[in-house]
């Protein structure tokens, strides 16, 4: 039996097998103190049943590990028998020579291209270079919609800046589904609205399976106080200081909270200590709340997270995307989410589901635009 981390995404530190337990635990690498991301492949290992142990903490999520036996291209939860746990059993089929495990379902560069792929030739789909990484990389930024300039409002997505936080990407997959589908609501969108995305905006620590949060000197999302020492942040900074001040700009920076407890298993608002800006979105979490009911992913007003509760104390420097977008004019909103790596109030998440509330969270947006915006 081999493990190894040697594809896109890969974190584990393997410290020792013995007979049929493999006593591992995630790679913390640059990050301050504890975090859970892990994410490995284990092969030559069929017929066998296999524990793995983790050794820094509980960090299996509440569903169990994800779990894909077609090198990452399908995924599964085990099962809540290991919910919250710090280790799990597996038993390898006959045929299961390759199978990886990570902490929630991955969302890699290559998955991108996919999605890329199966839209290739859509005109109102564009990928342009946002720019370049510390190491080189590619970071892309997607625009959808109306294209041509003359929208009345634009609207920006960022996504990863937390490279573990995988899940809202299925989320905007969901989104710009809705604005190029061939139906009303597409039809909609693409008179009115250009959408912007920055799928993998830590795309170095995307591809080389980082924690990505609180990394050391800061993260990503603790950038946007002075200079930028990412050129992904200094990218965002440039272009919207640019874009607010030409049109109606709507700003979404999408995350994923703890891995499992009191309010992390569910999908939530971040809100602002402004009682301005606390109120746009607290209208915009009421048109999500209704597009929602009924749907396979729930959500609730009573989850968002006001501000001076639990961790969402800080006002000051040094400044998350959302609490510096909220300083431009000409930004009608400007807000971080939370979607959950496993679970949305009793519920288990999949990519399907996630899309479901993509597309739900685009329903909202379109009212959103015509009520307040438009």
């Amino acid at each position: 039996m081999v493990i190894d981390t040697e594809f896109p995404g890969g974190n584990l530190i393997v410290e020792k097998i013995e007979g049929n337990t493999a006593y591992v635990k995630q790679d913390i690498r640059d990050t301050e103190g504890h975090w859970f991301y892990w994410s490995f492949r284990v092969t030559g290992a069929e017929g066998r049943t296999v524990r793995f142990e983790f050794t820094n903490g509980r960090v299996v999520g509440v569903h169990g590990p994800a779990v894909s036996a077609d090198e990452g291209r399908t995924w599964r939860w085990l099962g809540a028998e290991w919910a919250r746990s710090a280790s799990f059993s597996y038993r390898f089929g006959p045929d299961e020579s390759r199978v990886r495990f990570a902490v929630g379902i991955p969302y890699q560069a290559s998955d991108l291209a996919a999605y890329l792929q199966s839209h290739a030739g859509n005109a109102a789909l564009r990928k342009e270079t946002f720019c370049h990484t510390r190491k080189g990389r590619e970071v892309e930024m997607l625009r959808a919609g109306r294209l041509d300039g003359k929208a009345a409002a634009r609207i920006f997505f960022t996504v990863r800046h937390h490279c573990c936080e995988s899940t809202p990407n299925f989320m905007l997959e969901g989104i710009l589904n809705s604005v190029l589908a061939d139906d009303a609501l597409g039809a909609w969108f693409r008179e009115r609205v250009e959408f912007c995305a920055v799928p993998l905006l830590d795309k170095d620590g995307v591809e080389e399976g980082d924690q990505g949060k609180n990394r050391k000197p800061y993260d990503h999302n603790r950038d946007y106080d002075g200079e930028p020492i990412y050129p992904e942040v200094r990218a965002v900074k440039e272009t919207l200081r640019r874009w607010s001040a030409e049109k109606a700009l709507l700003t979404f920076d999408l995350h994923g909270p703890y891995l499992f407890g009191r309010g992390h298993e569910c999908f939530y608002f971040v809100l602002p200590k402004d009682a301005r800006h606390a109120a746009e979105i607290r209208g915009f979490a009421a048109r999500l709340e209704r597009e929602t009911a009924g749907g396979p992913v729930p959500y609730s007003c009573e989850d968002d997270l006001p501000w001076g509760k639990d961790w969402n104390t800080s006002d000051g420097p040094p400044r998350s995307c959302s609490a510096w977008a909220r300083t431009l004019p000409g930004v009608k909103l400007a807000v971080s989410t939370e979607f959950p790596y496993a679970d949305a109030r009793g519920t288990a998440i999949t990519a399907e589901t996630t899309r479901d509330f993509g597309r739900r969270f685009a329903k909202a947006l379109k009212r959103q635009l015509e009520e307040e915006v438009l």
